[in-house]
């Protein structure tokens, strides 16, 4: 039992260094991209309908294509990032690759979504286009942005399990090597259970933080 728990913490904890450092690139790379996405649209504060369709269709290419696929089409390069294309580390390229226009395709949404009164506002104020985007865009569109984001560490961790399948770690390792393989149905409860409780504690703390973000509630 002590061995099980052991391999369950160390599995525990891959799966959270994967995710963790995986989606913060995703929302360093994606935020960004989604902001482009939308100033860059036709009739936005930037707009450039060319570049737009480019990103657009880059985002579309890559959320179209299955993570199990990604990750074996992604070996080369991520070799030539990290050294290596089995672990962890190997794992938090193909992650952050499938999450970033995932998040991006959210956050985008959100970004849309906010009342386009207050950017005529702002505007009509006198205000820069980086002002309005920083003060305006971004804060009002926040909440919808954390919720997006919440998903996205959700549909990451379930990556990470399928990653942990063919040789990245994680909780996706203990359960294929130790349950699947050796028919070890604790193992395999235990890393369901594992996964159940991760999923439900970052999806109630990104609602919770959702709420309070929300003035407008």
């Amino acid at each position: 039992m002590s061995l099980l728990l052991d391999r369950l913490w160390g599995g525990f904890l891959d799966t959270l260094l994967m995710v963790g450092i995986s989606s913060l690139l995703a929302l360093l790379l994606g935020l960004p991209l989604a902001v482009v996405l939308v100033v860059s649209d036709r009739n936005g504060l930037y707009e450039n309908v060319s570049l737009n369709r480019v990103l657009g269709g880059l985002v579309n290419l890559f959320r179209s294509i299955p993570f199990l696929i990604l990750m074996v089409a992604l070996i080369p390069f991520t070799r030539m990032l990290v050294g290596t294309s089995y672990g962890v580390w190997a794992a938090v390229v193909p992650l952050t690759v499938a999450a970033m226009p995932f998040f991006a395709r959210i956050a985008e949404v959100s970004l849309r979504e906010v009342d386009h009164g207050l950017t005529e506002a702002a505007q009509a104020m006198g205000c820069k286009r980086g002002h309005i985007i920083r003060h305006v865009l971004l804060p009002e569109a926040l909440p919808g942005i954390v919720s997006g984001f919440t998903i996205t560490l959700v549909t990451m961790i379930n990556a990470s399990a399928m990653a942990g399948a063919i040789g990245a770690g994680g909780l996706g390792d203990l359960a294929y090597r130790y349950g699947y393989q050796r028919f070890d149905t604790q193992v395999m409860l235990t890393v369901i259970v594992a996964l159940v409780a991760l999923v439900t504690l970052l999806q109630l703390a990104g609602d919770r933080l959702a709420r309070r973000l929300n003035h407008r509630a």
